[in-house]
């Protein structure tokens, strides 16, 4: 299912190496001010360019097909698209019965057949994020919240930089944690049971290629607290907290104070160093070198898209109270 959302739905289309990826995001209010240089900061922020990033550079241009006209939200559907210009699916055809350890490729032969789109991961493929980019603008439109992410660490250090270079160097991968912290969050967002925010913020952060964990305040190390240690201590009747362990949610609603929840960004699977896989059509074990234009960090890109994933969910909470 590539539709998430009850009052804002958002939908995303296309793979990888075809004509096109986008987004359609239904249930935005009209009147809301919208132009095509709305998109272009966060767009840019996704985009490649840092050491540790994809060669593989799209212009990223959204278009417009619904949904805005002059720069005003209508009310119907939003279709934004994006013209995929500089694909490669060449570097693919060598690798197509040779799936790649961590990588989607055995499992979606296996669901579908010969008929899967393999190049640069099809329909499973990070590419599909820049539509998630899109709709977190629109999203971050409708909510009086501030969403920041940023990247904390890769590769279990906070030397980002030359961390990342080695790893490259090395023709290897590495992953990151990403911390979000959301401020100005009104009291009482969420529904219980399965719609508490914790839920909805997990299973859209979970839906992006690559992350492997998310934890809310304290996160596992509550685990290891007592709850003297853990409970946040109530300061006024707007609810502060004097800490705030439990990540700014109590029984699964907000409770006023910043929302903080950091997630576990996996190493990129596609690796230049030598791997063992088995031959699809043989059935015998071979290694394999991947070639083709792959991120050694997708963590680096990755704070932009979890603000939009974290916006989206948020936006819809707020539109369904």
């Amino acid at each position: 299912m590539n539709t998430f959302g009850q009052k804002l739905k958002v939908r995303i289309f296309g793979t990888s190496h075809g004509p096109e990826v986008g987004v359609v995001v239904y249930g935005c209010p009209p009147g809301i001010e919208l132009g095509e240089d709305a998109f272009t900061q966060d767009l840019d922020r996704r985009k490649p360019g840092a050491k540790g990033t994809t060669t593989r550079v799209e212009t990223d241009e959204p278009v417009i097909r619904s949904g805005i006209i002059d720069g005003m939200t209508t009310g119907a559907p939003i279709e934004i698209a994006f013209l995929n210009k500089n694909v490669d699916p060449s570097s693919y055809e060598a690798i197509k019965n040779t799936p790649r350890p961590g990588h989607v490729d055995m499992v979606a032969r296996q669901r579908y057949g010969d008929d899967h789109e393999h190049s640069g991961g099809g329909k499973f493929s990070g590419r599909l994020t820049v539509g998630l980019v899109a709709a977190g603008v629109i999203a971050k439109k409708l909510i009086p919240m501030k969403v920041e992410a940023k990247l904390t660490s890769v590769g279990g250090s906070k030397d980002i930089g030359s961390t990342v270079a080695k790893a490259v160097d090395e023709g290897d991968s590495i992953g990151g944690i990403v911390e979000c912290t959301v401020t100005d969050v009104p009291v009482g967002l969420g529904e219980p049971f399965f719609g508490s925010t914790e839920s909805l913020l997990s299973q859209m952060l979970f839906s992006i290629p690559g992350i492997k964990g998310v934890e809310f305040g304290a996160g596992f190390d509550a685990a290891n607290m007592a709850g003297s240690q853990f409970n946040d201590a109530i300061l006024d009747l707007d609810g502060t907290t004097a800490t705030n362990n439990s990540g700014g949610i109590n029984g699964g609603l907000t409770n006023g104070n910043p929302l903080v929840f950091r997630v576990a960004v996996r190493p990129t699977a596609s690796i230049s160093r030598s791997q063992q896989t088995v031959d699809l059509t043989t059935g015998e074990q071979v290694e394999i070198e991947v070639g083709g234009r792959h991120d050694a960090c997708i963590a680096l890109r990755m704070p932009v898209i979890i603000e939009a994933a974290t916006a989206m969910v948020l936006a819809d909470l707020l539109l369904q109270r």
